[in-house]
């Protein structure tokens, strides 16, 4: 059974920094590309920052370069999202989400197979 559980969210005024992490589970987690997703209240879910599977490449949304950064232990099955700078726009439930290594990349939400449950994020204004 593939689980991806996210963890390390929470409120953090802004300028702040919160790191989070996705534990993942049920799949060889070296043949997966893995991403960063975000949705706010009444928005759709949208593309924050993926890496490969080596964690030699990665790509970023242009709302967080800059102030984010995704990481990956493929000795630990972990993935990692260091956030700093936060912005009040940042608020969102943030999702992992993993999709094979030999899909061709991409920042839609569908190309993606499977998902954590999600943790929240708050930065108030």
């Amino acid at each position: 059974q593939v689980q991806l559980v996210e963890s390390g969210g929470g409120l953090v005024q802004a300028g702040g920094s919160l790191r989070l992490s996705c534990a993942v589970s049920g799949l060889t987690f070296s043949s997966y590309r893995m991403a960063w997703f975000r949705q706010a209240p009444g928005k759709e879910r949208e593309f924050v920052v993926a890496i490969n599977w080596s964690g030699g490449r990665t790509d970023y949304a242009d709302s967080v370069k800059g102030r984010f950064t995704i990481s990956r232990d493929n000795a630990k099955n972990m993935l990692y999202l260091q956030m700093n700078s936060l912005k009040p726009e940042d608020t969102a439930v943030y999702y992992c989400a993993a999709a094979p290594r030999y899909t061709a990349p991409s920042p839609t939400p569908r190309s993606y197979t499977y998902w954590g449950q999600g943790t929240q994020v708050t930065v108030p204004s």
